[in-house]
């Protein structure tokens, strides 16, 4: 049995005492960090420079930190109530403030993305990996612990701990002790929040050094609300959806996408004459590839279990069943009715989803015949910022070596396409992004830095459409790129790429992809958004319904700041149009109830004037 700690100090020194002073330990990515159990071994170490200690990770989760008045005013009510007891990570508030001591290390694989760009410890300090090569790191750097958080289930006297959220890496890293390839002790702090996943991650108790337990070390899981879904993502999101094939199998990432291809899912099996409609109008110069309802059912195999899986499985889509399971996960994080749905699953249903190591859901390495089998018709969805004309994708850094995010599973999925039979990687992008005042397309002729090279372009999405490039020329490449770019761009690039005898003289962009426009794709959404098929939050929200109202308005004022001739007419909007009772609640939310302040008339007339034309769009 473990030794059971209700301190974090005591099992801290118990490490050290074990392990002795240079520690090398491990954290999973993530949700799965022991807090207490990390902020103990990082205040020993800061007080005695005798030790030497290096933490390995990957996606650090923070608290928000607002920056504006508005910004303050909407989000901290929002940090309280979803974050307020979230033990912060002591090493990440010393990176931002640059009093990392010199005997700690930070090491990590992957970014919670844009957090670390400003922080050159960070960025000197990242390891460039796939996913599945990140536990090979580890030991080769001498891990000799690893802390975990866990959940905890006593049956007849016996003590069993999962390590619920977070099988990712652990998994793996204990296989190759059980193989004698590693020796590092294994400490979990048990937390009461978190579900007990059925599968592989379920542990005897032995398998444990130490494990703290206490109601005082207990906290609220880290718990990101979920992002209101635009019509681009959702244009996106439909457009991949029409590329699922029945009877096939799905992986998908993080974010709105994720949630838009799932609800398009739902629309095409549940509104099917709805879905096709909406096709219609938002590609009418393409025909979806698949739109028929789901009788065979998807299977899920994802590095990373989202909620929007939950709903693929209420509505009936999720079912194929693979060994009795019907989607498998090697870690989550999501907003709390995740947590909770998991936690008060029936025993029966909780079985069909079962958390897996990395090296299962991401590589066909290891029983790869069965995984063959199963493996049919998939479709693996994930993001990028960036594509080229050439069909290369830039997920994770920029030209300069800054890293935004990391590699993640990204090539993993990209591979395994290549490598299955029927199987398509499909890379989503938003085809602008702005920066200051400016719009910049998102597809480049070139770029300096590459997540995945050209060589392995197979679909690229944009709100656009679908380009579907594997095996295709350069030219025809180029061609397909163009027909899903936004059309302020298209021609620049065109003139690029026959500038480099890439495109013939002669090329034209076709008549029907001349029209990328953003109030193109709005306009084709528009009937779906009011039959409320299409909702901002289409697996519930963490906001409340007065935050939900006020979100789009600071998003319009967080534009209008990019163009700041657009102020003065809001402003006098704003001022000359008293608000009716559902502004005025927005307004109180915000502490613009009752101005006190020549800047908080300002602001009250900006969010009452946002709100008004929000509402319209």
């Amino acid at each position: 049995m473990p030794k059971l700690f209700s301190d974090p100090e005591s099992i801290a020194e118990d490490i050290i005492r074990d392990v002795g002073t240079d520690l090398v330990v491990g954290l999973p990515l993530g949700l799965g960090k022991a807090n207490h159990v990390v902020n103990a071994l990082y205040a020993r170490a800061a007080a005695d420079r005798s030790i030497k200690l290096t933490l390995f990770s990957a996606l650090t989760l923070e608290k928000p930190r607002p920056s504006s008045l508005l910004e303050r005013r909407f989000i901290d009510p929002v940090i309280d109530r979803l974050f307020g007891g979230y033990p912060d990570l002591s090493y990440a508030n010393a990176l931002h403030a640059g009093e990392l001591p010199p005997n700690i290390q930070v090491i990590e694989f992957f970014f919670l993305a844009g957090k670390w760009l400003q922080v050159p410890y960070a960025q000197q300090h990242y390891i460039s990996a796939n996913y599945t090569h990140a536990s090979s790191y580890l030991l080769t750097r001498g891990l000799n612990v690893v802390t975990q958080l866990v959940a905890k289930r006593v049956v007849e006297g016996v003590t069993r701990y999962s390590l619920s959220c977070n099988t990712d890496t652990t998994l793996d890293i204990l296989r190759a002790r059980g193989e004698g390839r590693a020796s590092f002790k294994l400490i979990g702090q048990v937390n009461s929040e978190l579900p007990f996943m059925p599968g592989p991650g379920d542990l005897p108790a032995d398998e444990f050094s130490a494990v703290l337990d206490s109601p005082a070390t207990d906290f609220p899981l880290f718990a990101p609300p979920a992002e209101p879904v635009s019509d681009t993502k959702y244009a996106i999101g439909l457009h991949a959806a029409s590329l699922v094939p029945d009877g096939g199998t799905l992986q998908i990432g993080i974010g709105q996408v994720g949630d838009a291809l799932a609800q398009g899912l739902i629309v095409r099996h549940r509104d099917n004459a709805q879905f096709r409609a909406i096709m219609k109008r938002l590609a009418p110069a393409a025909e979806p590839v698949q739109t028929a309802p789901f009788e065979k059912g998807l299977y899920g195999v994802s590095e990373m279990l989202i909620e929007a899986f939950l709903g693929l499985i209420d509505s009936g889509i999720l079912k194929r069943e693979v060994d009795g399971v019907a989607l498998h996960g090697a870690f989550f994080l999501g907003p709390k009715s995740l947590y909770r749905a998991l936690r008060e699953m029936p025993e029966e249903q909780l079985a069909r989803i079962q958390m897996m190591p990395v090296s299962f859901t991401n590589q066909l390495y290891g029983e790869e015949e069965a995984k063959r089998r199963a493996r049919v018709g998939a479709r693996f969805v994930n993001n990028a910022m960036m594509a080229t004309l050439m069909g290369a994708a830039v997920s994770d850094g920029l030209d300069n070596g800054h890293v935004v995010s990391g590699v993640g599973g990204q090539y993993n999925f990209v591979a395994q396409a290549f490598a299955l039979s029927g199987a398509r990687s499909v890379l989503t992008l938003d085809a602008t992004r702005q920066a200051g005042r400016r719009t910049h397309s998102n597809i480049r002729w070139s770029y300096g830095h590459e997540t995945i090279p050209r060589h392995l372009r197979d679909v690229f999405i944009t709100e656009y459409g679908v380009a579907d490039i594997r095996g295709k020329s350069d030219a025809e490449t180029i061609a397909a790129m163009l027909q899903v770019t936004d059309s302020r761009f298209q021609d620049e690039l065109a003139r690029i790429a026959k500038d480099a005898g890439k495109l013939p003289k002669e090329f034209e962009i076709s008549r029907g992809h001349r029209e990328n426009f953003p109030e193109r794709i709005a306009d084709a959404l528009k009937p779906a958004r009011e039959a409320g098929l299409l909702p901002s939050f289409p697996f519930g929200s963490d906001f409340t319904e007065v935050e939900q109202r006020l979100i789009p308005a600071l998003q319009l004022l967080r534009e209008a700041q990019r163009t700041p001739l657009l102020l003065p007419g809001l402003l006098w909007q704003g001022m000359t149009q008293p608000p009716d009772a559902s502004k005025r609640e927005c307004l109180a939310r915000l502490g613009l109830g009752q101005p006190k302040t020549f800047a908080e008339w300002a602001y009250r007339a900006l969010v009452n004037a946002a709100l008004a034309r929000s509402g319209t769009l």
